[in-house]
């Protein structure tokens, strides 16, 4: 869901296309992930190991760690994917309206991607496997910089003006607290949706807004 921003909105500069190089490793990575996903789900991540998880996308072990440190930040692409898309959609936030009202209406109207059953079982296993919870930090410590400077820009202020940073650091815990919530909650319900994920970041962002209890 990438898309232009326009005048008026949180960035006025166009966002550049990726080269196709650029694209093919993306493709690639997220590949690598799936398979790293589908491993460590059927038989741990303990028991995994990087030559497994090449073999299964089709490459040789080399070229895997050409792409990843190690077996754990595979699945990077796929625990980032999520958080990536609802940054760059912020690029389209229009003025006078509420960020609850955007990101509700975002989903509501499919602009935002829809959860994978991958990508639950794998939030899931961050909470039970620290390995795992690493790399899904520090996804989210890695978007603090870009959070910043879409409201810097949307504000007026330096990205480093401490409110800036605060509403970046609240946003992204509520972003991240939605994600784990609705990956928990709906664990046995494959029914689960747009709606379910909705209700989620509608809850978490609205508490975000309410501030810090007296």
């Amino acid at each position: 869901m990438v898309g232009n921003a326009t005048s008026g909105k949180a960035n006025d500069e166009p966002t550049a296309r990726p080269s196709l190089n650029n694209r093919r490793k993306a493709a690639l990575r997220l590949e690598i992930a799936r398979h790293a996903v589908d491993l460590f789900t059927a038989q741990g991540v303990a028991t995994t190991k990087g030559e497994q998880i090449a073999h299964a996308a089709g490459i040789s072990t080399r070229t895997l760690w050409r792409h990843f440190p190690t077996k754990e930040s595979c699945v990077r692409p796929l625990l980032a994917a999520g958080l990536e898309a609802a940054t760059e959609q912020l690029r389209d936030w229009p003025p006078n309206v509420g960020l609850l009202s955007f990101f509700v209406n975002s989903c509501e109207s499919g602009t935002l991607p829809q959860a994978e059953p991958a990508v639950l079982n794998l939030i899931r296993m961050t909470h039970t496997e620290p390995a795992l919870r690493v790399v899904w930090l520090q996804a989210h410590d890695d978007a603090l910089p870009v959070l910043c400077r879409l409201l810097a820009d949307r504000s007026g202020l330096s990205s480093d003006n401490l409110r800036i940073k605060v509403h970046a650091a609240t946003l992204n815990g509520a972003l991240r607290a939605a994600a784990e919530d609705f990956a928990q909650r709906y664990a046995t319900d494959n029914s689960a949706g747009t709606e379910e994920l909705t209700a989620c970041l509608h809850t978490a962002l609205h508490t975000a807004t309410e501030g810090l209890p007296y």
